[in-house]
């Protein structure tokens, strides 16, 4: 087992982006049906928001269910969506007496009516928490996410109240699903795979990326303090050279 490792002052993640892999692995490997992997990976989920929020994260997103996702076996889609309709109703309360606020992201118009009122509700219950945000990214799609955010200025443009070049990347930024909280300093995806599967393709340009062998349901308190622990054991440059960030950091 890693021994773990405390993350330095100072050096932690504004906000942690997370790629929840592996959860049907982790059951296949038990001789389990798939939907007992998600189940299980709920732990993991209370675990590194416990973690966050002893590190004063300011954000954490999850990536819980992805526009591709729909693909899926209709059989373990219909248990996704009544585990998240439970969670949905069952932590909300919880997630409000730890003063966390939740927020949703994505095209919530493919859900059912019952578990769009769901999250409006879910979101209304913790909406004056300020310990910090726990963001679900749910039918979401990085892909998507620009997409709309394009749509949204063409409608200004359109409207005549932008002309196009009026358009800059911070503009557009803004239109994001993310917009007005912190671009992620740290992604993490579990599962043993590199890759970023179109989740916030535009928010993770310069974020530091950790890559876990670890099954999700498996990535409890320790191995998200050695996530904080690697991240704060990182230079970042921005474009810049060690020279000027350490210069900077003298300055």
């Amino acid at each position: 087992m890693e021994k773990t490792k405390l993350a330095a002052p100072g050096s932690v993640p504004r906000h942690v982006a997370i790629i929840m892999d592996g959860n049907n692995r982790w059951a296949k490997k038990r001789l389990l049906p798939g939907v007992a992997g998600h189940k299980a990976g709920v732990d993991a989920v209370r675990a590194v928001i416990e973690v966050c929020a002893e590190a004063k994260v300011e954000v954490l997103t999850l990536f819980a269910f992805s526009s591709e996702n729909w693909q899926r076996p209709a059989e373990e889609v219909g248990a996704l969506m009544e585990l998240f309709f439970s969670a949905l109703r069952r932590e909300a309360r919880r997630l409000n007496e730890n003063n966390i606020a939740l927020r949703i992201i994505g095209d919530r118009s493919r859900f059912h009516p019952e578990l769009q009122a769901a999250m409006r509700e879910a979101e209304a219950v913790t909406a004056g928490s300020n310990r910090f945000i726990l963001q679900i990214a749910a039918n979401y799609g990085g892909q998507w996410d620009i997409a709309q955010a394009a749509q949204r200025l063409a409608r200004e443009v359109q409207a005549g109240h932008l002309r196009p070049d009026d358009i800059t990347p911070q503009l557009l930024q803004t239109c994001l699903a993310t917009g007005d909280l912190p671009l992620p300093d740290l992604c993490i995806r579990t599962g043993g795979e590199r890759r970023i599967s179109n989740f916030l393709l535009w928010q993770l340009a310069y974020a530091e990326l950790y890559f876990s062998d670890l099954y999700w349901p498996d990535f409890k308190h320790e191995a998200m303090r050695n996530a904080l622990a690697d991240f704060a054991s990182r230079q970042r440059r921005f474009g810049k050279t060690s020279e000027q960030v350490e210069a900077g950091a003298r300055a």
